[in-house]
């Protein structure tokens, strides 16, 4: 089996990449060594800059509304919609990150339970929310649907339950509600989190804002989609709508949740497919991201002091090499 080496840097506090389906993948196909010294290949996230230290391979992986730097990476997973020849695919982090597993596999047979009664919820709709920097429409149609019926609050932001450090549990406590709010923190194409998969699989009508795009990929019948401030007044009283319609409502939740069902299964295998292709190559073949000093001189403008140290030492270092290779014919 061939063996790689791989370093993974910049990801979150706590994380494990044992856990989570890249290196799931590769570890079916390849020896895997972690490694922190000389790695053949960097996967890089987004909460620092360390992998840019490194001058071998780097893929990039963002679970945010992030577009990747082509000139800083060679290859990238993220959300945002786009081609890119060999150098990119199309990854939700819900998909990739283990931590949501059971999410998905409620999501995916919600609609093959018993109906959900109204005797069976005890509250109008949730709303989890522990960040505040996000676009205000979230905020707003929190309050502004609060006006119809209130709207339990459970997470760490805008909390009206008396939880201030937000409900240890947010299946448990979504489920319990015919409605929940699953905004996310920005609008882009593509940029579909595990809010929307929770609110489906808790068994609730889910209402959405964010990705335009979302009902290519989720059933637009089962949830209420909201295209922006302008539509707010129409979805709330389309809320309402179904809130006062148990036929309508049981009806919702009776719809599958994906347009496709095998959705999940064909993400995974197109992740297979773009990391074999990357390390099926010879080392040597597999670098993508322009090089040279310009390169190096342009994104030196936003480094830290130690990697401009390390950008000069290495043109330098290359700069002798050439000296002493023109000499030498």
């Amino acid at each position: 089996m061939k063996e790689i080496k791989i370093m993974y840097l910049d990801w979150w506090q706590g994380f494990d990449c044992e856990n989570y389906l890249i290196n799931k993948i590769l570890r079916k196909h390849y020896d895997i060594r972690l490694s922190d010294k000389e790695p053949d290949y960097v996967i890089g996230s987004v909460y620092a800059k360390e992998a840019l230290n490194y001058n071998c391979v780097r893929i990039f992986y963002s679970g945010e509304n992030f577009c990747p730097d082509f000139n800083l990476y060679d290859y990238a997973i993220g959300f945002e919609r786009m081609s890119y020849g060999d150098r990119y695919a199309y990854m939700p982090n819900y998909v990739i990150n283990p931590k949501y597993a059971d999410d998905i596999k409620e999501m995916l047979i919600k609609h093959t339970k018993e109906s959900i009664s109204k005797k069976n919820k005890t509250g109008f709709c949730s709303y989890v929310v522990s960040n505040g920097n996000a676009d205000p429409i979230r905020a707003e149609f929190f309050e502004r649907l609060s006006e119809y019926k209130k709207v339990a609050s459970g997470g760490r932001y805008q909390n009206n339950i008396n939880l201030p450090d937000g409900v240890p549990d947010k299946y448990e406590f979504q489920k319990k509600f015919k409605f929940s709010i699953c905004f996310e923190n920005s609008s882009n194409r593509g940029y579909i989190t595990e809010k929307l998969i929770q609110g489906f699989a808790a068994g609730t009508v889910p209402i959405y804002w964010g990705a335009p795009d979302v009902c290519e990929t989720f059933n637009k019948n089962a949830m209420v989609v909201i295209s922006g401030r302008k539509d707010i007044p129409n979805a709330i009283e389309k809320i309402k709508e179904i809130d006062n319609d148990e036929t309508l409502y049981q009806s919702m939740l009776a719809q599958p949740a994906l347009v496709r069902p095998n959705y999940i299964t064909d993400l995974k295998l197109d992740l297979e497919k773009f990391l074999l292709n990357i390390f099926e190559q010879p080392l040597g073949m597999a670098s993508r991201r322009p090089c040279g000093n310009t390169v190096r001189a342009y994104y030196g403008q936003n480094e830290s002091k130690k990697q401009k140290i390390r950008c000069i030492k290495n043109i330098i270092k290359k700069s002798r090499n050439q000296a002493k290779n023109e000499l030498s014919i």
